[in-house]
């Protein structure tokens, strides 16, 4: 059986993964004092913790379930508003955009068919494109950024945000799809190069 580290060993090694802890905790709550205050929880409770490690899994996946936990807490914990006027008008114009990509048909229109993205694996290996796909999660509407990190990062289900923060099933879906839509662009124009320009 593997043994807890000795607490200022896993304090110092903790103290490493900080800096991505707190750009994680800020990406999910966009309120900098919170991510603070998440990831000082996270870190002390894994110190407090520290003889549940025992070595089955990489000490910062460790830390980040932790800190996962804490952020969803701090979600939930918070009573949340979003002006439902802005998601609507948000929505009509996102399905503007989301009818020009398409023909009649349901096939691509030329030019905005996605680009051949090669090996997903491989690009998840690389860590610089988590740095770059950071940058392009920064970059969408604040609203927008919540919805889709609630659900592709924290696994709420799309009923639970809905309840946490009052807006319907059709507004989440349009939200969600408009922040893959955006996410995809951006990782297009800064990462996997432009989209084909033929059908």
């Amino acid at each position: 059986m593997t043994l807890a580290p000795p607490t200022d060993v896993l304090a110092a090694e903790l103290a490493d993964f900080r800096p991505d802890m707190l750009r994680f905790a800020r990406l999910q709550l966009r309120d900098d004092q919170l991510a603070e205050d998440v990831v000082q929880e996270a870190l002390i409770g894994a110190l407090t913790g520290r003889q549940n490690f025992a070595g089955r899994a990489a000490l910062k996946t460790w830390i980040f379930s932790i800190l996962k936990n804490k952020i969803i807490d701090a979600l939930r914990g918070q009573s949340r508003s979003i002006n439902i006027s802005a998601l609507t008008d948000e929505a009509e114009e996102f399905d503007q955009v989301f009818d020009q990509l398409f023909k009649a048909n349901g096939h691509w229109m030329p030019g905005a068919r996605p680009s051949d993205w090669g090996d997903p694996e491989e690009t998840l290996r690389q860590s610089q494109f988590w740095t770059i796909f950071d940058a392009c999660l920064n970059h969408l509407a604040t609203n927008t950024a919540r919805i889709f990190m609630m659900r592709e990062i924290l696994d709420f289900e799309v009923e639970e945000i809905c309840a946490e923060l009052n807006i319907t099933t059709s507004n989440c879906y349009v939200t969600l799809h408009r922040a893959r839509h955006n996410l995809r662009g951006c990782l297009e124009r800064t990462w996997f190069g432009p989209g084909e320009t033929s059908c």
